[in-house]
């Protein structure tokens, strides 16, 4: 279990699976809130990206990274303290809409 899960961490996960045409080692990294949540990411996206079942995936190790230890861009992205998100469509929640208007709304800021 972990220990703290109000904050979001970095996993390495070491693993063994068995593919159709043999027995392959491969280290993969995950940001989640917890072990749990790291090794279910795991699962589904062995099964997504490599056909891998749940019987034939053996989790050999999972510990938490620090930063300046990960190794994939994909988990390294968001390290930056100024990273910025798109708000993209944002609609008008309805008890802040006016009941009739002249015109359409805008989505877009």
């Amino acid at each position: 279990l972990s220990w703290s899960p109000l904050k979001v961490k970095n996993f390495g996960i070491w693993l063994r699976y068995d593919s159709r045409s043999g027995t392959h080692n491969m280290y993969r990294e995950y940001r989640d809130l917890t072990t749990s949540g790291a090794v279910t990411q795991c699962y589904r996206d062995m099964g997504a990206r490599h056909r891998a079942r749940a019987h034939a995936i053996q989790i050999m190790k999972v510990q938490v990274i620090a930063a300046n230890k990960c190794r994939r861009p994909a988990i390294k992205q968001f390290h930056d303290s100024k990273i910025k998100f798109p708000l993209p469509h944002r609609v008008l929640r309805r008890q802040h809409q006016p009941r009739f208007t002249t015109k359409r709304p805008n989505t877009f800021f």
